[in-house]
């Protein structure tokens, strides 16, 4: 069983850009030794997860996989919860209303029992904005991030080629920890409504400024 899991996930991580397979490991940063994690080639991660989850190092996989969006990947290796990704533009989309409020995350205990997500009145406070949903935002940001930090939110230069130094040739992880800096500023205003504010001005990607509106609606 153990070499199977191992081929499934060197394949897993083999279909992965190199930008994918480091966001991967960074999502994985509070989960496995920083020291053995950091410098892991792709066999080596492999190893790492059946060392240390043992029986569920496929699972975890998948769900890391979901974070960022290779839905195809869990469906063409039949990972855990396969049957629940046949459509993973839904499952990216937050207020779906054929979606029960009650698998809300974080939130679902703000609304009411008999009151769907899609509706929430809109007098409600946003809800502050994730880890996973500020790794969404960067994957859609592009290389312009550093020109959204200074000239939208506001952040120092210095901050940001210390960011950028930190992540080399890793674009998605600049803009993860630029939108990470801003959210550690803004504390529990770091909702969605007002990074779209920040960033409505910009010259961006219109699905940027869409999945912030869809986050709104959580």
């Amino acid at each position: 069983m153990s070499r199977g899991e191992r081929e499934t996930l060197l394949a897993l991580q083999r279909a992965l850009t190199e930008e994918q397979f480091q966001t991967l490991k960074y999502l994985l940063e509070e989960r496995l030794p920083l020291a053995e994690l950091r410098p892991a080639t792709r066999p080596g991660l492999c190893s790492l997860l059946l060392q240390r989850f043992p029986g569920q190092a496929l699972r975890i996989t998948a769900d890391l996989l979901r974070q960022i969006h290779r839905h195809d990947l869990i469906r063409l290796h039949q990972l855990p919860g396969a049957e629940e990704d046949e459509d993973p533009g839904e499952k990216g989309e937050a207020g779906g209303p054929s979606v029960p409020s009650g698998r809300g995350e974080e939130d679902a205990g703000r609304q009411p029992v008999s009151l769907p997500a899609a509706s929430s009145p809109p007098s409600l406070r946003p809800r502050r904005l994730t880890e996973k949903d500020l790794i969404q935002i960067a994957q859609k940001l592009g290389k312009e991030w550093q020109e959204v930090g200074i000239g939208c939110l506001g952040l120092e230069r210095s901050r940001l080629d210390q960011i950028r130094e930190d992540n080399p040739r890793n674009v998605v992880m600049q803009s993860f920890e630029m939108l990470r800096e801003w959210r550690r500023r803004e504390k529990q205003e770091a909702t969605a409504p007002r990074l779209h504010a920040c960033l409505a001005p910009a010259s961006l990607d219109p699905e940027v400024l869409d999945l912030l509106q869809s986050f709104q609606g959580d």
